[in-house]
C-alpha cells in the first residue's frame, strides 16, 4: 500500500485568533438578557423589535454599532486550531525565519515529510497513547481547578479536515503546492495527506496539473511575478457541497471560464469556485477581494441539526463529526430550560448560539467581523430561529454597556482564540452577573489561565471535559462548565 504524505492545511488559519489565516476573519463578541434591551439595532430588515423591560426608555444606539454596520478590521490569525502553525514570513517581508531544528526522519513513519511539515506532531504515535498525553496534558493543567473528565476521541483520525489549503509555487521548472516548512517559507510538495479530506486533495492535485496547460505562473515571493498563490478547498460533509478558492495575486484571470470549465469536468462534485485577490505582500492566505466564477460563492452545511451557510472566509470548525459532540455537550452544559437569556460571545457565523436556541428563551450573538455576521443572519433566516439576534460589535465592549444599563445575562457561551481571552472580558462577564458560563477552549495553557481569572471574579469551575478535535497534533480542545459563586 502506498504510503499517504503529510501535510499541514491551513497554516495559521481556526481562530483561535481566530481568523484563518489571512481571511480577515475573527470571531466577534456579544452580550444580552431576557427581558432587556439589546445593544444596537438588530441585524438585518424585519428583525423583531429590541426586547425593553417594563417601563424602561430605550434609546436607539446607546450601546455601540448594531450588526449591519460594517467594522473594518485588518486581518490575521495567530493559529488554526489543529495546526500549530504560525505564518513563516514576516509580514511584508521577503525575508524568512531562522530554520528550526527538525531531528531526524523516521524510516517506518506514515508521512514521509512530516519531519518538514510540523503540523502532524503526534503522528507516529498509536493513536490511543495520542489520547493519554493529551488526558495527562489536560489533567496536568486543570486539575487544580475541577475535576477532568475522560477525553472524547475519535471513531476514525484520518482525514477528518474539511478545509484543505495549499500554497503553490515552483522548483526547477516545475509546478509543486503544499506546506510551508515549519518556521520559514520553504514550500514542501505535498500530494495527500493522512489528516486531510481525500477529494480535497484530488483537485489540489488536479488544478496544479491545469496550471501548465492553461499558462497560469505561480506566484514568486522574491519576485512579486506570478498569479496563483494559494487554494482553499472547503467541504460539507452532510450536504457534499465543495467550495474552491483560487488566491491569485491579481484580478486578472486569463481564460478564467475555461478554467472553470475544464476543473469542473474533472470534479463535477464542486459546487463553487471563487477568486479571492491577494496582493499584498504579507503572511496571509486570503485577500478582501472576491470574485464568484461558479455556484454560489458559498457552501452549506448541516450540525447538530441546524444548516449553516459558509463562505471563503467564515470559521466553521475543521472537523465535522467531533464539533457534532463538541456543541451538544457545551449545550447540556449550558443547563438551559428554556428561561434563559444566553450570550454567545464569539459567536463567528452563529452556530452555537442557534443550537442554543433551540432550549432557550433569547439568544445574542458577538461578533466583530462583519462577514461572518452576514453569514450569522442568514443562517438564522434559513433555519427560521426567530430569538437569536446578532451584533456586529466587541464582547467586551458590548458587556460593559450591559451592565452600566443595569442589565444581566443567564448564560454565556465563549468560544475565544487559542490566545485565549482577557481579564477585561472575563470581568465583563461578572459585571453583567451571568449565572453559568461554557468556556469553549482550544488553548490548555491560555484556559489555565483564565480560570484563575474567573476564580478572582467570583466563578468556580464545575467540571473539564476534553474532546480530541485534532488527532495527530498536540492541540486539544476543552470544554469547562464555571457557576457563580458570589
Amino acid at each position: 500500500m502506498k504510503k499517504k504524505v503529510g501535510r499541514v492545511s491551513d497554516m495559521a488559519d481556526k481562530r483561535k485568533n481566530r481568523d484563518f489565516e489571512g481571511n480577515g476573519k475573527r470571531k466577534g463578541q456579544t452580550g444580552k438578557k431576557e427581558g432587556t434591551r439589546i445593544p444596537g439595532k438588530p441585524e438585518g430588515k424585519g428583525a423583531a423589535e429590541p426586547f425593553r423591560k417594563e417601563g424602561r426608555k430605550v434609546s436607539g444606539n446607546q450601546y455601540g454599532k448594531p450588526e449591519e454596520t460594517r467594522v473594518k478590521r485588518k486581518p490575521g490569525k495567530a493559529c488554526e486550531k489543529g495546526t500549530g502553525r504560525q505564518p513563516g514570513k514576516q509580514e511584508g517581508t521577503g525575508r524568512k525565519f531562522a530554520k528550526p531544528e527538525t531531528g531526524m526522519v523516521r524510516k517506518n513513519s506514515l508521512c514521509p515529510v512530516s519531519h518538514r511539515c510540523g503540523g502532524c506532531q503526534y503522528l507516529d504515535i498509536p493513536y490511543e497513547e495520542q489520547l493519554k498525553k493529551k488526558q495527562a496534558q489536560m489533567q496536568a493543567l486543570l486539575g487544580r481547578f475541577c475535576k477532568v473528565y475522560p477525553i472524547k476521541g475519535m471513531d476514525n483520525p484520518f482525514h477528518y479536515r474539511n478545509k484543505v489549503h495549499a500554497v503553490f509555487g515552483h522548483r526547477k521548472g516545475e509546478i509543486i503546492s503544499g506546506v510551508y516548512e515549519a518556521g520559514t517559507h520553504n514550500l514542501v510538495p505535498v500530494e495527500s495527506c493522512m489528516i486531510e479530506d481525500e477529494k480535497a486533495d484530488e483537485i489540489i492535485g488536479t488544478i496544479r496539473g491545469m496550471l501548465k496547460s492553461f499558462k497560469i505562473k505561480t506566484f514568486d515571493e522574491d519576485t512579486g511575478y506570478g498569479l496563483l498563490r494559494h487554494v482553499l478547498i472547503r467541504r460539507g460533509f452532510v450536504m457534499n457541497e465543495i467550495m474552491v478558492v483560487l488566491v491569485t495575486a491579481s484580478p486578472v484571470f486569463p481564460s478564467k471560464n475555461n478554467f472553470v470549465k475544464a476543473l469542473r469536468e474533472k470534479h463535477p462534485e464542486i459546487t463553487t469556485i471563487v477568486q479571492n485577490i491577494n496582493g499584498r505582500g504579507t503572511s496571509m492566505v486570503l485577500g478582501d477581494r472576491e470574485h464568484i466564477l461558479y455556484g454560489k460563492g458559498y457552501i452549506e452545511d448541516v450540525l447538530c441539526g441546524c444548516r449553516f451557510r459558509i463562505s471563503p472566509r467564515s470559521f466553521y470548525q475543521v472537523n465535522p463529526v467531533q464539533t457534532e459532540y463538541l456543541y451538544g455537550k457545551a449545550i447540556e452544559l449550558a443547563g438551559l430550560t428554556g428561561k434563559e437569556l444566553v450570550l454567545d460571545a464569539y459567536c463567528g457565523i452563529g452556530t452555537i448560539g442557534m443550537i442554543a436556541s433551540k432550549q432557550a428563551k433569547t439568544v445574542i450573538g458577538v461578533e466583530l467581523n462583519s462577514d461572518a455576521v452576514k453569514d450569522a443572519v442568514q443562517n438564522a433566516k434559513m433555519n427560521g430561529i426567530k430569538n437569536i439576534r446578532f451584533f456586529c460589535n466587541d464582547a467586551t465592549k458590548f458587556m460593559m454597556q450591559m451592565a452600566m444599563a443595569g442589565d444581566t445575562v443567564d448564560v454565556v457561551l465563549m468560544d475565544p482564540p487559542r490566545s485565549g481571552s482577557t481579564e477585561e472580558f472575563i470581568r465583563a462577564v461578572a459585571a453583567v452577573k451571568a449565572k453559568r458560563v461554557v468556556y469553549v477552549s482550544c488553548g490548555p495553557e491560555t484556559l489555565a489561565r483564565d480560570l484563575e481569572i474567573f476564580a478572582k471574579c467570583g466563578y468556580r469551575a464545575q467540571g473539564a471535559w476534553p474532546v480530541d478535535m485534532f488527532a495527530f497534533v498536540d492541540h486539544t480542545e476543552c470544554i469547562v462548565k464555571l457557576e457563580r459563586v458570589n
